[in-house]
């Protein structure tokens, strides 16, 4: 059996991979400061599902040497904490950048101090690509979509921070690719697209799958940024969990990689002119929404290419989209008391 440890582990991906390895029989430490809204009520979910083995550590990743004593003695290491969302980083950019690009140094350090060399996966983002301005773009009836790249967006693709939390995200995400060189450690990286699934307390910011069947199902206002034909190909978080545990089964063969984990091109979708109406029928009632500006940065269509991921550690998605929202919406259903207060 495994020792964790997994910082932000009370978020919405933390917790749904904590649950996966506690089943399992490993020990997980949840290393987590609690500041988003639901990782309480996250937190207290585990605790009542896995009394033993699991530790819980309410620390911050800019605390460098609380994060140092949090890696001892553990054989693996998911960096999931991070601020998540862009808007924020354009508000308050050195928050952004402290927690992102700091809190991501200061693992990196616990790490390489510990002296055992613990396998660490590190969550980093598609928008290190920037808004891929150069890239041809097609209109369609309900949607964009690549002219040339029928795959999706590959791992060659050239980086281009854009937006604060493109640039501190980036920053981690080569940090974390040149410890694993300039040290010989085992950390990998992932650029991650639109992750969904039970757990997720969306906001307007940041989880907008979860956002928009959080707000259809209790009748709270949604706003739609553009014309609402911007494409993301989105993947069901159980998908996730697997591609965590194949990258670090596989170490011998991912250590220094990165890789681009999406739902890939068979789960693409517009985010309301194709969703909006499929969501509908999905929760049994039409949906009002307001239209607004777009908002800067927003890329009209990212999709992964996840061939690499395919080819080195045997990682494709199993959950159509249809069906892991419709899990989705049953789970918001089933905890509608989740969401009667942000904490």
């Amino acid at each position: 059996m495994k020792r964790i440890l997994i910082t932000g582990g009370a978020g919405f991906i933390g917790s749904n991979l904590a649950d996966h390895f506690l089943r399992q029989g490993d020990t997980v430490i949840v290393y987590d400061n609690l500041s988003r809204p639901g990782t309480e009520k996250n937190l207290r979910w585990l605790e009542e599902n896995h009394p033993h083995r699991l530790r819980v550590i309410h620390g911050d990743v800019r605390h460098a040497e609380a994060v140092a004593d949090a890696v001892k003695g553990v054989d693996v290491v998911y960096h999931l904490a991070a601020q998540v969302a862009v808007t924020t980083s354009v508000t308050d950019p050195r928050t952004d950048f402290e927690i992102n690009a700091l809190g991501t140094f200061n693992v990196l350090e616990g790490v390489r101090r510990s002296g055992h060399k613990p396998v660490l996966i590190f969550t980093s983002t598609n928008k290190v690509y920037g808004g891929m301005e150069d890239v041809a773009i097609v209109e369609q009836e309900t949607r964009y979509a690549y002219r040339d790249h029928p795959l999706g967006m590959a791992e060659d693709r050239p980086l281009d921070f854009h937006s604060p939390y493109g640039c501190s995200k980036g920053a981690a995400d080569q940090y974390v690719r040149d410890y694993a060189r300039i040290y010989d450690l085992p950390h990998v990286v992932f650029r991650m697209s639109c992750i969904y699934g039970p757990r997720q307390f969306g906001n307007e910011d940041q989880g907008w799958v979860a956002h928009f069947v959080i707000a259809s199902v209790l009748g709270r206002p949604i706003a739609i940024y553009g014309d609402g034909k911007q494409v993301r190909d989105i993947l069901f978080v159980a998908d996730l969990v697997r591609a965590f545990e194949l990258a670090t089964e596989r170490i011998d063969m991912t250590a220094g990689q990165v890789y681009n984990i999406g739902g890939g091109p068979g789960n693409t979708i517009s985010v309301w002119a194709e969703f909006g109406p499929w969501l509908a029928d999905a929760v049994g009632k039409d949906i009002a929404v307001a239209y607004g500006d777009w908002r800067p940065g927003d890329q009209l269509v990212y999709v992964s290419d996840m061939r690499k991921a395919g080819r080195e550690f045997g990682w494709e998605p199993q959950v159509d989209w249809r069906q892991g929202v419709a899990a989705l919406v049953g789970w918001v259903k089933e905890n509608q008391e989740l969401f009667d207060s942000a904490g």
